[in-house]
Order: structure tokens, then C-alpha cells, then sequence
């Protein structure tokens, strides 16, 4: 039962958590990213490098962030703290809550149009206005649609709506009541469609793509992709994982849901390989189409295929539950650290960020440079570097006894394995995501990892 508001409240169940957190994780860049990547690396060679990427750098990370969540009960900010505090260390750590919060203010800012987008297509699938139609005009439409300011806002402004509305409504009563219902509803409907691509488009060009390894694709490039993907994935480092966790009873076992939540994302990772592949191929489009791949090839094959109209609406409100589990854990990390701070209260802090959240948005939809800038500051500055900087903190600043009290449900192997790794491989596996965001951004070439 709930605890009044706020980062005092607690999750009604363990299953409401879990379906926030993997929520969260399932993105709009999960979702279409990793089939892509995975398919242009070496296919099952690099899912086995992004298997081990996500054992050994995402999943203690994310083990990191849950337990100084939950041992402080506070924002991201407040827990960094107050975890600071009790292990006698300089307050100047809350810095890691800090660059967290604001990477995951800075995704919000550009996502939520990416999402209105998503919307859009939703309402015009299910009405039918792309049957019938050939590819260029299909890919010509999402080029009117994101010309068209005034559309762009409309659908945007209406997506933040009802993020906001979620979020006002509290963790139990809002977050969680909509995640449980969502997230099944997801499932079902992804499982619904790779079976329906099973039957009717090109499964075994799919199954090739995704799972034969290729070797000779694999290089230094490759293992950074892998490693990005993993970051970038489970959704570490953009402070959710810490919010989601201040609202965790103790008797909860930290080290088991970090497992469950990795190991569902990486499964709806692939599976949604299996449901959008089949229909690349089996309309001989291009699998390399990346974002376009989105908007522009897959309503492609829809507006050909029979029963297009439904089957890709399915596809868009999928996107759309994927965008929106994604987004009211980013705007719960920065109303929690306001009902901290302000007096604005959960509703007050959830209308008044989600107005600046999305003013910010209006710029990226009227201006693409903007739009990328948001994009590389979260992407290649923020996030990585608050991944970091946790790591460090739990690994080298906390005491070894305050950690293993909040990991007290794993074994003294998983224990010791977790504390090696978040001190030694994950700081420099991270700070390698770090520079070569930063790099990249840039246009500054690395050393051995051109390609």
C-alpha cells in the first residue's frame, strides 16, 4: 500500500515494480535498434557480445542504482546524498543524481516529439490513409508530417498530456495502476504479431538475419556497439533506475529483479527482431533503414500487405506503449526531486515540469539542430557520464559492509563477482561509451574504432 506521495510512497506489488522498470527500459530505441545493429555486427556473433555487455556492465549498474534508491528513499538526488552522507563521504557526490536527472530531462525534451510522432501513425493506420499507397508516397508522408510544425506540436503536446496525467496521479495509483495494465498488453500484442509474421511474411530471412553469426563483421567497432546498445538499453545511467528504486520495500531482492528486468528487456529486444524482419524481407526492403525503418519502410509494407491497416496499427500502439512506459519513468526522476524541494506537490510538480518539458520539445520540433543537440547531450554526455560516476561511487566511495546490506539477498559469489566488476570493467567499459559519444560527436576519429 502506498505511503502518501512522493519518493516516500512504495510499490503495491512486486510485479507493479517490475513491469515499471522493464517498462522503462523498453524504448522506442529498443525497439527498432537492436534488430538493426544486431543484424549489421555479425548477427548472433554480436548478440553474444551484447549478452555479455549486458551480464557484466549493465546489469551491475543497474544492481548499483537500485540499492542506493532504495537505501536512501529519496530522489535520485537525495538518495545520492544521503548514501554520500552515511558513508561519510562528500555531499558533492549528490553531482551524480544531478547529471543523471537532467540526461533523462534532456531525452524527455526530444522524445516526446519522436512520440507524437508515433502517435500520428497510430490514428492514421488505424484509419486507413496509408492503404493502398505506393512506397515513395508512404515515405513521403512522414516527410509532410514532420514539415508540419503545427501537426508535429499538436501530437506532442497531446502525448505529454497524457504522460503528465499518469504521473499526477502518484506511483501506485497512477505509474503503476497504468503499467500493469500496459506492459501484458505489450507482450500479448508483440507475441501476437511475431506469430502473425510466422505465418504470413519471411521468417526464415528474419531468423538468418538475427542469428547466423558472421565473424568477419566482428572488430573493435563491434564490441563498442554492443556495449552502447547494452548501456543504452537497460536504462541505466538516466537516474530512473534510482527513483524506481527509493520506492522498494526492503525485503525486496535487489540482485534477482535486476536480472528479471535485463533479461525481459533483452528478450523483447530480440522478439521484436522476429515481428518487424519477417515483413522487411518478405517485401525486400531495406533492413539497414535504421529510424527510417519506423516511419517511412515498415508503413511501407504495410499499405501492400492485406490486412495492413490492422497489423500496423498494432505495430504503432506497440511503439506507443514502449514510448510511454519510457516516458513517465523519466518525468517521475525529476517530479520526485520536486516534491523534495518545492511545494508544488505531486500534481503541481508533474503539471509544471511537463509545461517546461514541453516547451523545450516545441524547439526540437521546430528546429532539427536543436533536436540533435538535445539528442547528443543526453545520448553522449549525460547519460554515460552519471553510469560512471555511479559506478564509482558505489564501487570506491561506499563502504563494502553498506553495500552488501542493501544486496543482502545475493550469494557472497554474486556478491564479490558485482563489486569487482562495478570497480574495475564497468568504469572503463563506460568511460569508452563516454569518449567515444563524445568523440563522435565531435567528428573525431578513435584509434581502432573506425568502421
Amino acid at each position: 500500500m502506498a505511503i502518501g506521495g512522493g519518493a516516500h510512497s512504495t510499490w503495491g506489488t512486486r510485479f507493479g515494480f517490475l513491469m515499471a522498470a522493464i517498462g522503462s527500459s523498453v524504448g522506442l530505441g529498443n525497439f527498432w535498434r537492436f534488430p538493426y545493429v544486431a543484424g549489421e555486427n555479425g548477427g548472433a556473433a554480436f548478440i553474444v557480445i551484447y549478452l555479455v555487455c549486458v551480464v557484466f556492465i549493465a546489469l551491475p549498474i543497474l544492481m548499483a542504482e537500485l540499492s542506493v534508491g532504495r537505501h536512501a528513499r529519496r530522489s535520485a538526488v537525495g538518495s545520492v546524498q544521503k548514501m554520500a552522507f552515511n558513508a561519510g563521504a562528500p555531499g558533492i557526490w549528490s553531482v551524480a543524481g544531478w547529471v543523471a536527472m537532467a540526461g533523462g530531462i534532456f531525452i524527455l525534451c526530444f522524445y516526446s516529439v519522436v512520440a507524437g510522432w508515433v502517435v500520428a501513425y497510430v490514428f492514421q493506420m488505424g484509419t486507413g490513409q496509408f492503404m493502398g499507397l505506393a512506397p515513395d508516397v508512404v515515405a513521403g508522408r512522414f516527410e509532410e508530417l514532420i514539415g508540419d510544425t503545427n501537426a508535429v506540436i499538436g501530437w506532442h503536446t497531446a502525448f505529454m498530456i497524457v504522460t503528465v496525467g499518469i504521473v499526477s496521479l502518484g506511483v501506485t495509483k497512477g505509474i503503476e495502476r497504468a503499467v500493469t495494465i500496459l506492459m501484458p498488453l505489450f507482450f500479448t500484442m508483440l507475441l501476437a504479431l511475431v506469430i502473425y509474421a510466422a505465418f504470413t511474411a519471411d521468417m526464415g530471412g528474419a531468423l538468418e538475419y538475427l542469428f547466423t553469426p558472421d565473424f568477419s563483421e566482428i572488430g573493435p567497432q563491434t564490441f563498442l556497439a554492443a556495449l552502447g546498445q547494452a548501456f543504452f538499453s537497460i536504462g541505466v545511467g538516466s537516474a530512473i533506475m534510482i527513483t524506481y528504486g527509493s520506492y522498494l520495500p526492503r525485503t525486496d531482492n535487489l540482485a534477482g529483479s535486476s536480472v528479471i528486468i535485463t533479461g525481459a528487456d533483452t528478450l523483447v529486444a530480440i522478439v521484436a527482431g522476429l515481428a518487424i524482419f519477417p515483413f522487411v524481407f518478405a517485401f525486400a526492403l531495406d533492413p539497414a533503414a535504421g529510424p527510417a525503418l519506423f516511419f517511412q519502410t515498415l508503413p511501407s509494407a504495410f499499405a501492400q500487405m492485406p490486412a495492413g491497416q490492422y497489423v500496423g496499427t498494432a505495430f504503432f500502439l506497440l511503439a506507443f506503449i514502449a514510448a510511454l512506459t519510457s516516458s513517465i519513468s523519466l518525468l517521475q526522476v525529476v517530479v520526485a526531486f520536486a516534491e523534495e524541494h518545492t511545494d508544488f506537490g505531486r500534481t503541481g510538480s508533474a503539471v509544471f515540469f511537463g509545461v517546461i518539458i514541453w516547451l523545450v520539445g516545441c524547439g526540437a520540433a521546430f528546429s532539427g539542430g536543436f533536436f540533435d543537440l538535445l539528442d547528443m547531450l543526453s545520448g553522449s554526455v549525460f547519460l554515460p557520464l552519471g553510469g560512471l560516476l555511479i559506478a564509482v561511487f558505489t564501487g570506491w566511495v561506499v563502504a563494502r559492509s553498506l553495500m552488501r546490506h542493501e544486496l543482502a539477498g545475493a550469494s557472497n559469489l554474486v556478491f564479490n563477482t558485482w563489486r569487482f566488476l562495478i570497480r574495475f570493467l564497468v568504469p572503463i567499459a563506460v568511460f569508452l561509451i563516454l569518449a567515444a559519444g563524445i568523440a563522435s560527436a565531435f567528428g573525431i576519429s578513435l584509434p581502432g574504432l573506425q568502421g
